[in-house]
């Protein structure tokens, strides 16, 4: 950091004026600490680190991680994995099972990237069997992990003896090979960290049982892919885990209030002016819900860094009205910096996040994923 910019708060842009808002920014320095820190959380050992890339949605992400050391990712959406392709990653596990279409563009990836090992999950026989049959035809085997439901209750079979009868039978489709466990326990997020740690642990008694059943059985060593972020310190503890969180590479202010243990930093910021006073007391900005997630109630939507003391009262597609206070000083045209309650969905609002290091605009990253379709 230079001297000048040492002087600002991290957040500011020191000549904002040819930077049009509503912007997403991020900061790349931040952005390689907390990739270090992941690391560090691992014991140093990127090999047993499986991050999600549904939060960047970036090259210039998906690079820095791999200039770190990190060679397995997990993705969402085919644009994702194919984004990872793009980028060269060695390990890519669709962490979805596809139905339909979407077979049919994942044997694309396949072709299209063959330094690239690219897997998917199932969590039922016609599923896999579909995807057999599509990778049988083109003459190709697709690793498979078998998708666990611990109390998610999104999708998943519960681990037990379904799921190792679905292990069997996998192994014994022809253009699928069983590669591992999957297990995503992102109802696990209590802010008590003890007590979260109790439930993760109970959780995971039955994927554990089911893994050294398998050992058992078949003399293979299955790989367990498991946890986002809220439950990633307590995978981190265990060897015998690919932990795979996704919010940590620009962290957000509702995992920074409800995982105070974690110590990311805020990465990402959006930025809104003043566009309007519709009366003495309020403001309205030019920050609707086309720009940052409008998922959570009114007030856990964003938090500005500058103007803490802002209560949103009302937002709409491109407007955002909230309360000042009589007396305030605000004026038309003045910059905030909000830090959103949830990234990840705000990131993909944005086509492109603009790049600001030592307080001064330097590029920007494309959102490439964002699109339901690169190329494939």
């Amino acid at each position: 950091m230079t001297e000048l910019a040492a002087h600002f708060p991290w957040w500011q842009i020191r000549e904002p004026e040819n930077i049009d808002s509503p912007a997403l920014i991020v900061y790349p320095e931040r952005v390689k600490e907390n990739i270090g820190l992941l690391v560090a959380m691992s014991g140093g050992d990127a090999g047993r680190l499986r991050p999600h890339v549904k939060t960047n949605k970036s090259k210039e992400a998906v690079l820095l991680m791999m200039e770190a050391g990190i060679t397995k990712f997990k993705c969402a959406t085919i644009a994702e994995a194919e984004m990872l392709g793009v980028c060269g990653a060695p390990d890519v596990l669709l962490a979805y099972q596809p139905v339909g279409p979407k077979i049919c563009r994942l044997l694309a990836l396949v072709e299209a990237f063959p330094a690239t090992v690219f897997s998917c999950l199932i969590d039922n026989l016609p599923a896999a069997r579909e995807l057999s049959g599509v990778f049988t035809g083109a003459g190709r085997v697709l690793p498979v992990f078998i998708d666990l439901n611990v109390g998610m209750n999104r999708t998943g079979i519960a681990p037990g003896q379904a799921a190792l009868q679905l292990y069997r039978d996998s192994m014994r489709l022809p253009g699928v090979k069983p590669a591992g466990l999957h297990a995503y326990d992102g109802h696990i997020r209590d802010k008590d960290f003890a007590l979260r740690r109790q439930q993760c642990e109970a959780a995971f008694v039955q994927v554990w049982a089911l893994r050294d059943a398998i050992r058992k059985e078949s003399g293979s060593d299955p790989l367990v892919v498991a946890g986002g972020s809220p439950t990633y310190p307590i995978h981190a503890e265990n060897k015998g885990v690919e932990s795979s969180p996704g919010t940590f590479i620009y962290w957000d202010k509702g995992y920074q209030d409800q995982l105070p243990e974690q110590a990311f930093l805020p990465a990402a910021l959006v930025i809104a002016r003043v566009i309007s006073l519709p009366d003495e007391r309020k403001l309205c900005l030019d920050l609707g819900h086309k720009s940052v997630s409008a998922e959570n109630e009114l007030t856990k939507r964003v938090f500005f860094l500058n103007a803490p003391e802002l209560q949103p009262l009302g937002q709409s597609e491109e407007h955002l009205v909230v309360e000042a206070g009589a007396g305030h000083s605000f004026k038309i045209g003045d910059l905030l910096y909000g830090l959103p309650f949830h990234v990840c969905p705000t990131v993909a609002l944005h086509e492109r996040a603009l790049t600001v290091e030592n307080g001064l605009f330097t590029g920007e990253w494309r959102t490439v994923s964002r699109d339901k379709k690169i190329t494939i």
